[in-house]
């Protein structure tokens, strides 16, 4: 692990840390341009690594164009075979010291990556969660704020843990904290999974609040209210397992 920077370093914190942008995709050439111009402004040492589950409304024609840039990377999967693959797919191509990942619809900032890395190049935490919550309730639908609320309740008391966004997009991870790790979701569960396996292995998920605009379904939102119960199954299946 690197040293910290003195005060008088004039380096940002994370300035040693590479890290891979992990962006899963499926049908999102309304929005996977702006998303990809904001993460390259982000001033970090970072590679951009997209998997695309098959699109069929001409983003991967969009991702062909992106590909070209030195910093990104373009996995394309024959079928839609859900998030959580995808980010299967994207951290075992992973090369950085830190993962995070980054839906492409806009709903959360990839300004907020310094915050998000900060405990971790300081070495106060080796996972940092980013919360949707932390602050004050966000503007969302209210069947979606009880399912996390839910969630994370459910968390907390399986795990003995104190966390406010267990389903939250920012789950940002040394890559070294995962290794050997098996998920077996596939579909949007995987991150609950995912929280449930790291508190397992014994790391303190530090959180820090985030910038979430919600969109709705009319604007190509795909969670729906079955994923709430595959994801309270996991965590019941987590809680009687090992990772």
């Amino acid at each position: 692990m690197p040293d910290r920077p003195s005060s008088a370093d004039p380096r940002p914190p994370n300035a040693d840390l590479r890290l891979s942008v992990i962006v899963p995709v499926y049908n999102e050439k309304r929005t996977i341009e702006a998303l990809l111009e904001k993460v390259r402004a982000v001033p970090v040492d970072k590679e951009i690594i997209i998997v695309d589950g098959n699109s069929i409304d001409g983003t991967r024609e969009i991702l062909r164009e992106q590909e070209r840039h030195a910093d990104t990377r373009v996995i394309y999967q024959e079928a839609r075979n859900g998030r959580g693959a995808a980010l299967k797919e994207g951290i075992a191509a992973a090369t950085g010291d830190v993962v995070i990942f980054q839906d492409a619809d806009l709903e959360v900032d990839p300004a907020d990556y310094p915050d998000l890395l900060a405990p971790i190049a300081s070495g106060e935490a080796e996972v940092v969660f980013g919360s949707r919550f932390l602050e004050n309730r966000p503007r969302m639908g209210l069947l979606q704020w009880l399912g996390n609320v839910a969630l994370t309740k459910m968390v907390n008391l399986f795990f003995r843990v104190r966390l406010t966004d267990v389903e939250t997009c920012y789950q940002v991870f040394r890559r070294e904290a995962i290794r050997g790790l098996r998920i077996h979701n596939n579909n949007f569960a995987f991150t609950v999974e995912l929280t449930c396996r790291l508190i397992q292995r014994g790391h303190a998920i530090r959180e820090i609040p985030i910038t979430y605009i919600p969109r709705g379904r009319a604007e190509g939102k795909k969670v729906y209210w079955g994923d709430g119960f595959v994801s309270l199954w996991t965590i019941l299946r987590c809680r009687l397992t090992r990772p």
